[in-house]
């Protein structure tokens, strides 16, 4: 078997696609669409799901999607004769969305973190932001692949893979690794199938696919978003975040699914602190009077190409009126990496225990230890090309009132907050940091798992640990293959963030779409 699904991983499967209708267009321009009558939310419904069939299932067979909503339609035919009789309730009304494989639906549609383990458990309900995108007239077209548990199962996994959707193809170049965990919803977006995806980031997992797939992801501040409903890794860190193809669609989303909830207590501010309408963020001389401090440390060096692009992104900026501080370095960045995957190994066995908890008789697991045991079970199906010493490591922590745990978040806090971003942005009165989101897209290596730029630092970290908002934005291309550009700084400053984010990309314009090539065109 492992042959086998090698040798289709890496065939050359590369081919000219047909021209796709609905192709880059943005949330606005098919809102137009329906609103002039030129296309109805049922139009663009089936219009995605034959998108599906040509690029995710044939042709360069990306294996982004591990599920579509079979109802799809249906809900697309019902938002459709509410727009005629009501109105549409708003600027989502009918637009089709795709969301990651670990965000609760209490539908037809699975929810299992790509794991055979989770395979028929009922949720007993919609994840808080599934209920929100409802709410906000947006079509669940389907749930997108990831790496397996939100890619840490495993010290040597493979991104993008996972027991139940296997693997997912990088539509810039399909050798090359579509990042993780977040993998399905960075390709399925980048391809069009699509008007825009939802992701979850423990630390990376919606910037690093999103720069990889020249998206613009948004993870946001720590609380703005519910969990509810999630399949977790770290309470301390999870949370879920928009990926698009520009930076007012994943600011339309992240409004949309913002939100105080009472089973996430982490959301408490979020109704004072969130902004249903960002719109007022989209402003395209947002860069000028900004201060912006780059962050050399630890975050630039790794790859010459993405630091290339990079500085000409700085020098942008400075040409749009921005007061660049080059260097403005975190002096702590790399002193929290051991204590950071202690907090999450200890949490991983405490939440995932509570999420399957919340599943109540509807699941056939019930524990980490019965997951574990699963896994071990099916090996064939679950583990052909790496293990679980994570989730091994994460079941033998005990409780979450240990000291070893409470001194290790302490740290993680102290060191990325208030002697870390906290610090750096007051030294220099800055309204954000910037710095490479990532290096360009590694080989996938199913023998090794990930390697290369994959275990090269970014500003992900920091930002995860502190809870603090980031963004990425496409800065350009080495061999074909996108670089992102990261803007990090204080909690709660998603509307700062946006501002400066969509300024830059307005100048620049440096999203293209895939072209499904065999590898990257290096030289």
């Amino acid at each position: 078997m492992k042959l086998a699904f090698a040798a289709l991983m890496f065939a050359p499967l590369a081919c000219a696609q047909p021209a796709f209708d609905l192709e880059e267009l943005t949330v606005a321009q098919l809102q137009q669409r329906m609103q002039s009558g030129q296309e109805t939310s049922h139009s663009l419904v089936q219009k995605y799901l034959d998108r599906f069939a040509a690029i995710d299932r044939a042709g360069p067979a990306l294996h982004a999607v591990i599920e579509l909503n079979p109802d799809a339609l249906a809900i697309a035919d019902s938002l459709d004769a509410e727009r005629k009789s009501k109105g549409p309730r708003g600027p989502l009304h009918g637009i089709p969305i795709l969301i990651k494989d670990n965000i609760a639906t209490a539908d037809r549609m699975q929810t299992t973190a790509g794991s055979l383990a989770l395979l028929d458990s009922k949720p007993p309900s919609d994840a808080f932001i599934v209920a929100r995108l409802r709410a906000a007239g947006a079509v669940i077209l389907g749930k997108t692949n990831l790496s397996e548990w939100a890619n840490f199962r495993s010290t040597h996994s493979t991104s993008g893979w996972s027991g139940r959707g296997r693997y997912t193809r990088n539509p810039y170049a399909l050798d090359r690794n579509p990042s993780g965990s977040s993998s399905g919803s960075g390709a399925a977006a980048a391809a069009n199938l699509c008007a825009a995806a939802v992701g979850t980031e423990t630390d990376g997992s919606i910037v690093s696919p999103s720069s990889i797939h020249s998206l613009v992801g948004i993870k946001p501040t720590l609380g703005l978003l519910s969990r509810h409903g999630i399949v977790p890794i770290a309470h301390s860190q999870d949370t879920a975040g928009p990926m698009a193809r520009t930076v007012a669609d994943a600011a339309l989303l992240l409004g949309a699914m913002s939100g105080s909830d009472t089973n996430d207590p982490a959301t408490a501010l979020a109704d004072t602190k969130s902004r249903r309408d960002y719109s007022a963020s989209l402003d395209a001389a947002g860069l000028r009077g900004a201060r912006i401090g780059v962050v050399r440390n630890r975050l630039f060096g790794y790859s010459p190409g993405a630091d290339a692009v990079i500085d000409a992104a700085i020098d942008k900026m400075k040409d749009m009126g921005a007061v660049i501080v080059d260097p403005a370095n975190i002096p702590t960045l790399g002193k929290f990496d051991d204590t950071e995957q202690e907090v999450l190994l200890y949490e991983f066995k405490a939440d995932l225990n509570k999420y399957l908890k919340w599943l109540g008789p509807n699941t056939e697991v019930h524990s980490m230890s019965e997951v574990i045991a699963f896994n071990k079970a099916h090996a064939h199906e679950e583990m052909p090309y790496f293990a679980q010493e994570l989730m091994d490591q994460a079941n033998a922590k005990g409780p979450l009132t240990e000291q070893k745990y409470l001194a290790a978040l302490a740290k993680n806090h102290q060191m990325s907050r208030a002697l870390g971003i906290d610090a750096v942005m007051a030294k220099y009165h800055l309204d954000a940091l910037v710095a490479p989101t990532g290096g360009p897209a590694w080989l996938t290596d199913l023998v090794n798992g990930d390697g290369g730029m994959a275990e090269k630092p970014g500003p992900s970290t920091v930002a995860a640990v502190a809870g603090y908002p980031h963004i990425t934005v496409p800065a350009g291309f080495v061999d074909g293959l996108p670089i992102g550009v990261s803007f990090f700084g204080r909690a709660w400053s998603e509307p700062v963030l946006i501002k400066l984010a969509y300024a830059y990309e307005q100048a620049t314009k440096h999203r293209r779409p895939p072209t499904f090539a065999a590898t990257a065109n290096a030289n």
